[in-house]
């Protein structure tokens, strides 16, 4: 046995010998440590006195280190077989986004040129001599007709007694003999929201709590799309709904449905064979709202039931225009003499005095709204069912867009964000930049410093506002990382906002931030 003991310390001593020269010279280790002739001079200078129980001993060593040096040597193959197929996922993946990007371009090509021969198609039609009709009624003599019509056609004008937008020269109609109404212009937004609460509890028997209408009325003044997300039955869309009714100008409703695809299911289309422009009722609103000095809603309910990206794209972009004045949506290419009356060369303009609202659920069925949409949206979540109060009969309130939009701006003026909250706010940013690599955006900052100061007005807190905004705006975004790997953050991030704004000030932020800790 002695014998075995001594071959086995040598044998493993050439071969941890080895090993200590691949650590200063890979090559030399290599050789060493498959130095075969060497292991078989040393086998058969011990085995000479090898007894049975030794032969079998030594058998089963070399069959052992054979075995590990196998298994090695598989596990380096799997891992580079991994790598490989890794590396080609990846190329694909990107060989594929480079011909997507590729087609993208081909159809906005495509779509430019389809564009361009319809235009020319509609001017051909309405351009010749056959083409053009004075309005009936007209006696010109020939030759002023004839230089009427050259002049029109030199200025893209297709004269024409066919009307394409029956719908909005029906509101054109309607507002040559209009009366505005008297309105109230006396109250102030406090009032409004009591006012309101009391109207839906009294008269259409819904119960909201004061803290939600003042951040509905905070968010229209921040923006002009609000979103209201929560679960079914929470009074979504009785929100807008009943505050239409409240003002006295119903609120217009659109279903959207999950097969919109594109701006013509919210705004209609030009039907080149019936040469009219199938209008929706949303396109109606739009174009009415221009005429009067109501607050005027769109609601789109279920509005994630389909991709917001794709039939609102254009009404994102023209809301994110800085200057009010360019708030234009295209709606024909060539002008005809019939056109409404606030059509400017096929462009609408979309006035001030109008809003989007829209309704979201969180379920199989819908679409999860981006980054991109919350960004320009005011989310308000309402997660939890009315509580039914008392309120005494309240009637309908009559409010112009010019007192409302007054009252916005004097509460701007009036509470801004204090100076040691905004110091707060940027330090917050730094410490969320630094840590979880998220920032707040200026786009953020801004609406906030509109959210905060009419939350205020309405009764509220201004911390209470702030954190909102935090919670439904910023934090939101943590969602989008791999939150099991930053539980540490999140907790120290609660810690930091007890500290910098004070313990139980930031509900909203910490409750929601501890809610993604125990989801991931």
């Amino acid at each position: 046995m002695d014998d075995f003991l001594r071959w086995f310390f040598a044998f493993m001593s050439e071969m941890l010998k080895g090993f200590s020269i691949m650590f200063t010279g890979i090559w030399n280790g290599l050789v060493q440590i498959f130095n075969i002739p060497n292991y078989i001079n040393l086998f058969k200078i011990y085995s000479q006195e090898f007894g049975p129980a030794e032969w079998i001993l030594s058998v089963l060593s070399i069959i052992i280190v054979i075995a590990i040096y196998v298994l090695i040597f598989a596990l380096i193959i799997m891992g580079i077989r991994k790598y490989i197929r890794f590396r080609h996922s990846i190329v694909s993946n990107e060989d594929l986004l480079e011909e997507l990007t590729v087609l993208q371009r081909r159809v906005m090509k495509m779509s430019k040129e389809k564009d361009e021969i319809m235009a020319m198609k509609v001017a051909q039609i309405g351009g010749g001599g056959a083409g053009f009709a004075l309005p009936a009624g007209t006696d010109l003599a020939e030759e002023d007709a004839e230089t009427i019509q050259q002049a029109a056609g030199e200025a893209g004008i297709v004269i024409t007694n066919e009307r394409r937008f029956a719908k909005l020269y029906e509101v054109d109609s309607y507002y040559k003999t209009f009366t505005p109404p008297e309105y109230n212009n006396d109250i102030d937004l406090a009032g409004i929201c009591e006012a309101y609460r009391n109207f839906a509890c009294s008269r259409m028997h819904l119960y909201y709590d004061i803290k939600t209408i003042r951040l509905f009325l905070a968010g229209m003044a921040s923006t002009k799309l609000i979103i209201l997300q929560g679960i079914s039955g929470t009074g979504k869309t009785s929100l807008p709904y009943s505050f239409g009714k409240f003002l006295g100008i119903d609120t217009t409703i659109a279903s959207v449905q999950p097969s919109w695809r594109d701006r013509t299911e919210l705004f209609g289309y030009f039907n080149e064979f019936t040469r009219n422009f199938n209008e929706t009722e949303v396109l109606r609103r739009i174009y009415a709202s221009g005429y009067n000095d109501d607050i005027n809603l769109i609601l789109l309910d279920e509005m994630n039931i389909a991709r917001i990206e794709y039939y609102f794209a254009e009404m994102l972009s023209i809301l994110e225009m800085p200057n009010a004045d360019e708030w234009e949506l295209d709606l024909v290419p060539s002008v005809w003499s019939s056109d409404p009356e606030r059509l400017d060369h096929g462009r609408l303009r979309i006035p001030q005095n109008l809003w989007y609202i829209g309704t979201a659920n969180n379920d199989d069925s819908t679409y999860a709204i981006s980054d991109k949409v919350y960004d320009r949206a005011q989310p308000i979540n309402l997660d939890a069912k009315g509580i039914s109060f008392d309120a005494p009969d309240t009637p309908p309130l009559s409010l112009s867009y010019s007192h409302l939009n007054a009252m916005f701006q004097e509460a701007f003026e009036k509470y801004p964000i204090s100076s040691e909250n905004l110091k707060k706010i940027q330090q917050l940013d730094l410490w969320v930049i630094d840590k979880l690599r998220v920032a707040f955006g200026n786009r953020i900052i801004k609406q906030m410093s509109l959210f905060v100061p009419v939350y205020v007005a309405c009764g509220g807190d201004e911390l209470d506002g702030i954190d909102y905004v935090l919670a439904t705006k910023i934090f939101r975004k943590l969602e989008s990382l791999n939150l099991a790997m930053h539980r540490d953050e999140l907790k120290e991030l609660v810690n930091y906002i007890n500290k910098s704004f004070g313990k139980n000030k930031m509900n909203e932020s910490i409750a929601y931030l501890e809610r993604l800790q125990k989801l991931f």
